[in-house]
């Protein structure tokens, strides 16, 4: 038997998953300037407190556009080998999963509307794990699809039932 070992997976998402990430998080940081500037106008504040404040919440919305998608794409990584499918995910709490292919039950593939618009796709495999299935997240469709037929013919060409 083959042994499967917990080391860094070999690919990183797509592209693409920078300029998504970048979009979704666009949105909330919208709308929190748009509840801080209904704040400042209503409060009685002097000019110096609501240009800090402002200030303050535009710098980090800044940075958190600027950082957060490079961060995420050099961290999130997959690889599907003939033994394991490997994850790593995360920002700040990282996490690296590794499930053996004969334990994949299912293999599902998944596009929201964002997705569709950035031509991508999240794959999870879900297994007899206690610990949920295992999600790649932002992979190109082809790449999600080619995964989600690949990884359904080797678990089906075990014969197990993934237990």
């Amino acid at each position: 038997m083959t042994e499967v070992q917990l080391r860094d997976p070999a690919h990183l998402v797509s592209r693409r998953a920078r300029a998504y990430w970048l979009v979704r998080a666009l949105p909330g940081w919208l709308v929190l300037g748009g509840v801080l500037t209904a704040v400042l106008v209503a409060a009685d504040w002097s000019s110096a407190v609501t240009t800090g404040l402002a200030g303050t919440a535009a710098a980090l919305a800044l940075l958190h556009l600027l950082v957060m998608p490079q961060w995420r794409y050099r961290v999130h990584r997959w690889e599907v080998t003939d033994t394991a499918v490997y994850t790593q995910s995360g920002w700040f709490d990282q996490e690296r999963r590794i499930a053996p292919v004969a334990r994949v039950q299912t293999v599902d593939i998944e596009r929201g509307p964002f997705e569709q618009l950035f031509g991508l796709a999240n794959v999870t495999v879900t297994t007899a794990s206690a610990r949920g299935p295992l999600k790649i997240h932002a992979l190109d469709r082809g790449t999600a699809e080619h995964i989600v037929a690949w990884l359904t013919d080797r678990a089906q060409a075990t014969g197990g039932d993934g237990t």
